[in-house]
């Protein structure tokens, strides 16, 4: 049966599903076995998605790389951080708002990601993948962007040739020959880091409007799906509402815009697939078959903490013109934005804190993980 690997966006939240594969990574048996022929990324989940899949040959040093890249990751190899840089990004937000970015021809946004895009080039090898499919290593790997132009939900998908294209909804699958530019489009976080021309449309994150984020991976053959998201589930611990004196700050608003794209889809989904696993498990056989529907198993693993509270505690670690660009957003734990902080706090010591986050959690379900991935590749006795 085909196991897929979902990887969620997030931004420097990501760094979260590090963890979680370390973790996974132990647990194996082989330190070459890939138990996921399916990989799909979204957003920065597309990062960790695409470098795991052009590692597929070697899952255990696949996700070794993963481990270096964020845990020595500082937003000065993310985006410009100069005091200038900052500033004529400001005043580039004030004078778009009149030219629609049709002056210069570039596309707008807050801050410049150059950095990380000759980061990932030196790092994640597109060249390796073709080979990974053709060795059977791999089934595809699936990048997901949205097309601005058209409003789609484009899921770039390299695999197999017996997969096929697909089209539903406001969402698309499309075989392509996947680049650093489908990479850098997903995780292109609209108006935070500029979009990127892809034929003849500009995409942005992924995230966005993508309504299904389970489908892709469904479409490619997947039965069974490893979800890694990036959100304390607030249904475990409810969140009391605390009377406010003050109007909400513009990181507050940009906090619940980024949340309903990264993280309210998918857990929308994953509870969608549930109950429609309850309704195939009470059909016949012959229901089933008639009717073309098979349960799928989901298996999701998400952060035992909130990762706004840990946000603030390192905020302080930022340069000092991220701390200032922050402050005017009302990205702190004052201006009620440490949500949206933690979607751009690349440093060591947040990105190291969530990357244990996720090897704690995963390893406290090391059970669950032994079972779930058995008929995928043998697991390792606990030691």
């Amino acid at each position: 049966m085909t196991t897929a690997l979902v990887l969620s966006g997030g931004g420097a939240r990501a760094s979260y599903q590090v963890g979680v594969l370390r973790a996974v990574s132990e647990i194996l048996g082989s330190p070459n076995a890939n138990p996921f022929q399916v990989i799909c990324g979204t957003s920065a989940g597309a990062i960790n998605a695409s470098l795991l899949a052009c590692e597929s040959d070697r899952f255990h040093d696949g996700v070794q790389l993963l481990g270096d890249l964020w845990h020595s990751l500082e937003t000065s190899e993310v985006h410009e951080i100069g005091t200038g840089a900052v500033m004529s990004s400001l005043f580039a937000l004030l004078r778009s708002m009149w030219h629609n970015g049709y002056v210069d021809g570039k596309s707008w946004s807050l801050l410049d990601n150059t950095p990380l895009r000759e980061l990932l080039g030196r790092v994640v090898r597109f060249d390796r993948l073709p080979d990974r499919i053709a060795q059977g290593e791999l089934t595809a790997l699936c990048i997901t962007a949205l097309g601005y132009t058209s409003g789609d939900s484009v899921s770039f998908f390299e695999g197999r040739d017996d997969l096929r294209n697909w089209r539903r909804h406001r969402r698309v699958g499309v075989p392509s020959r996947l680049s650093l530019d489908h990479l850098m489009a997903s995780a292109a976080i609209p108006g935070i880091y500029p979009s990127v021309l892809i034929h003849r449309e500009y995409f942005g994150d992924g995230a966005v409007r993508q309504n299904a984020p389970l489908s892709p991976a469904l479409h490619l053959g997947a039965r069974k799906l490893f979800v890694i998201g990036v959100s304390h589930n607030p249904q475990e611990n409810p969140a009391h509402r605390e009377p406010t004196t003050h109007s909400p700050s513009l990181a507050q608003m940009g906090m619940h815009l980024m949340n309903g794209s990264f993280i309210d889809a998918l857990e929308g989904d994953i509870e969608s697939m549930m109950r429609l696993n309850q309704v195939i498990a009470r059909l016949s056989p012959a229901d089933r078959a008639g009717l073309g529907l098979n349960e799928v198993d989901v298996m999701s693993i998400t952060p035992s903490k909130a990762f706004d509270e840990v946000a603030s505690r390192h905020i302080k670690s930022l340069p000092r013109s991220m701390r200032f660009l922050f402050r005017t957003l009302g990205a702190t734990r004052r201006g009620g934005g440490a949500s949206l902080a933690s979607y751009l706090l690349f440093e060591s010591g947040f990105l190291t804190e969530l990357i244990e986050c996720g090897y704690e959690d995963a390893m406290s379900m090391r059970g669950e993980i032994e079972r779930y991935l058995s008929d995928s590749v043998a697991v390792a006795p606990p030691k």
